[in-house]
This record gives structure tokens, C-alpha cells and sequence, in this order.
């Protein structure tokens, strides 16, 4: 929280009403952010309204990675904007084209490949074992920034843990399934792909200058290269698919 001053009126203030309604969360989630430091608002003092600056509200939605967040958290989401939204395989694989052929502007083609593959596995991944069965909407947010240096994936399908569950029924917790997801060989009587390419994507990760947020459930995990050991945390905030942020900071 920081309190209101001359130079805070200059700038344009909106209620936490209306910065609810603009972020499309409620206003006790913005409270909470708020004591969380994670989007800080402006008071008049210890019991006054909260208030917001437009622009950082605005600076705030311009990231791809909080607006997918947003979307993979919230408990009744509505369809992203189309240029971040994939509902069906076939539209994931033309963006994903799209991304390919920006990247190759600026980047050798050999970085560019292991790029698309690491975001292709993971958006297939989401249609691959989803199908039939969205908890309510179907595919993939995909959006990426190549001034930011990074590709964001999300979808609000099942999870890792249920999916997994059907071959490892013992796993019991979203830590437990995302440690088998990338460290561990998935096999049965029907495979499930999500996992092994999961080390497919860890083993691009750790041999190349990139990085690596995933989270699913309760559980996420964050790669770079060369890193050697999995560790698993505990995430603020639950979802019931998967989220995803793709880094290549030092390649550009």
C-alpha cells in the first residue's frame, strides 16, 4: 500500500472497483495482492479506499504472463482475446508457425527449432490429454513476446496429477506428479505422453540458455541450464490445468 500524494493525484486514479472489473478479478483478490505487494494500491490512509494509477493497471494487462495466470486461476473464465487463444489443435499449430518464423528474424534456426519444439510439446500436450474432457473451456492460451524474451502457455484442462493417475493411481498430490513428470519413464498399458515429454522438454532446458516456469495444481517448477536436480515447490495459488512460462532472456 502506499499513500496518496500530490504527485499520485497528477496521474490518473481508479477505484478497485473498476481495476477489478479491467483485470477481471475479484476486489478480495485484489485486496490480497495488495497486502502481497504483488499489485499495490494508493491509500488516503490506514482506513481509506484503495485506489489505483490507470497506468499501472494498464502495464499490469500488457503482460502476457499475468493475463494467462489470470486466466488459468480464475474460478469462471471466458474465452481470451483470439490472438492469445487456441480452441483447437490445428489454429495452436498455425500460431505456433507464426512464432517460428518471427523468432527466425532475429535468432539462428537451430535456437528457433528448440523454441517451438519445448512450447509444441507442451500446448500438444494440453489437447493430447484433455480431449472430450474440459472441465469447461477447450484449448490452449498461447501468446508469447519476443521484446519480453518469452512464450507463455496455459490451459484449464485436468492437470497433471489426474492425468497421470490413470497409470500411477498411488500419486496422491500435484508435488508427487510433476516430479514423475520429469524425472521418471511413464509407462503402462497406456502411456501417457505428457510425462515423457515433459523430460524432452527438461532435457532442451538444462543444455540450452533458457528457462523454464511450470505449474499444475499446487506445484511448480522453475528449470534453467544446467540444472541437474528437480525441485518442486508449492505455488501461491492452485489451478486446475497447467501454466507455463518459456524464457530465452540471453539469446536475443
Amino acid at each position: 500500500m502506499r499513500r496518496l500524494s500530490n504527485s499520485s493525484m497528477q496521474n490518473k486514479l481508479i477505484s478497485i472497483g473498476k481495476a477489478s472489473r479491467l483485470l477481471g478479478v475479484s476486489i478480495d483478490t485484489l485486496r490480497r495482492w495488495d497486502l502481497a505487494g504483488r499489485l499495490q494500491s494508493i491509500r488516503s490512509g490506514p482506513r481509506g479506499h484503495r485506489y489505483y494509477h490507470q497506468s499501472d493497471i494498464e502495464q499490469y494487462l500488457q503482460n502476457v504472463d499475468t493475463i494467462a495466470q489470470h486466466w488459468a486461476e480464475a474460478p469462471h473464465a471466458i474465452e481470451p482475446k483470439l490472438e492469445m487463444y487456441c480452441q483447437t489443435r490445428d489454429i495452436f499449430q498455425t500460431r505456433l508457425e507464426t512464432l517460428q518464423s518471427g523468432l527466425s528474424r532475429i535468432s539462428p534456426l537451430t535456437t528457433v527449432s528448440l523454441i517451438t519444439a519445448i512450447a509444441g510439446e507442451i500446448g500438444n500436450n494440453s489437447f493430447d490429454h484433455n480431449l472430450g474432457n474440459w472441465p469447461d473451456i477447450p484449448g490452449v492460451f498461447f501468446a508469447y513476446s519476443i521484446r519480453d524474451r518469452k512464450v507463455v502457455l496455459a490451459d484449464r484442462g485436468q492437470g497433471i496429477l489426474a492425468t497421470l493417475k490413470r497409470v500411477r493411481p498411488e500419486l496422491t498430490s500435484a508435488q508427487e506428479a510433476l516430479k514423475v513428470a520429469f524425472t521418471e519413464t511413464i509407462s503402462g498399458r497406456f502411456p501417457e505422453a505428457r510425462g515423457n515429454g515433459l523430460k524432452f522438454v527438461k532435457s532442451i532446458i538444462i543444455a540450452n540458455p533458457f528457462t523454464l516456469y511450470f505449474q499444475t495444481g499446487n506445484a511448480c517448477l522453475y528449470l534453467k541450464q544446467n540444472d541437474t536436480n528437480i525441485v518442486i515447490q508449492k505455488a501461491k495459488t492452485s489451478i486446475n490445468g497447467c501454466f507455463v512460462t518459456i524464457g530465452f532472456e540471453e539469446l536475443l
